[in-house]
């Protein structure tokens, strides 16, 4: 199983790292929304779809409204992500109440909603994001950084469990690796990249705060597949699990920065 993870991982992180930096334009949408489009087809059966039609009828509805914002200039407007944003609130609540609300969110229909305002902004956010390449490269090194920070810290110290009733394996002692983690991130690009001290405050604050909503995107996951009793989201990446088991936490990253990053100049 290790084996075929890292094999999976060598060749699938530099490809993808490879085109998100080298498409432009449409090519990008495309190759985002195929990520996107794939996901969909893992978040229809999170959602509880079991007819291969419906979860076809999700991912055709994602294609839709992806071509829609495309053609209509939407795909480089912010609002969607301000509508994500409330949804992901509202998301926080469920997470942080779970099982107490489920009747809430349980129906297919209902999950299907959930899965548009999850997937549809972060490719938006991707796209706003890749007209600044160094602000795109720093939120998936933040992410992928702040995971790693998670991991180690949560082996060393994780004895008390973040949210046991969602995430048994989470810590709060992960989390505050992940902030530390991102401290020292922040820090360094904004040596990098020269800032100002109010920029280099304003930086930390909002890698601070997108590091946190990075853990919320994973944990609303987590909590869809134990409620359907699933370990993965999906077969799609052998030794990995399903493709939205290795994004979910960017799902919430990508639009709250996208959103952000503007302020820092």
């Amino acid at each position: 199983m290790l084996k075929q993870r890292v094999l999976t991982a060598l060749v699938i992180a530099p490809l993808a790292l490879v085109l998100l930096f080298t498409l432009h334009g449409g090519w990008f949408a495309c190759f985002v929304g195929i990520v996107v489009a794939a996901s969909g087809w893992e978040w229809s059966n999170l959602a509880g779809a079991e007819h291969p039609k419906d979860k076809s009828l999700f991912v055709l509805l994602l294609i839709a409204l992806m071509a829609l914002a495309w053609s209509s200039g939407i795909a480089y407007h912010t609002w969607p992500l301000w509508i994500a944003l409330l949804g992901w609130l509202l998301s926080l609540y469920w997470v942080v109440h779970y099982p107490q609300h489920v009747g809430q969110w349980e129906s297919v229909w209902v999950r299907f909603v959930i899965g548009i305002w999850v997937l549809l902004p972060c490719w938006v956010g991707f796209l706003l994001l890749r007209e600044a390449p160094v602000w795109l490269l720093y939120v998936l090194i933040l992410v992928w950084g702040a995971d790693i920070s998670a991991y180690f810290a949560g082996r060393a110290f994780g004895k008390r469990k973040l949210a046991p009733r969602v995430s048994p394996g989470k810590s709060w002692a992960g989390v505050y690796g992940e902030m530390a983690g991102s401290l020292v991130l922040a820090l360094l690009m904004a040596l990098w990249q020269e800032l100002s001290l109010f920029q280099t405050l304003l930086l930390v604050l909002i890698s601070e705060v997108v590091t946190l909503s990075s853990v919320l995107g994973d944990l609303l996951e987590s909590m869809l597949k134990r409620h359907r009793g699933l370990k993965d989201s999906g077969r799609l990446l052998p030794g990995h699990g399903g493709l939205l088991d290795r994004i979910d936490s960017l799902t919430a990253a990508i639009p709250l920065f996208a959103l952000l990053a503007p302020w820092i100049g």
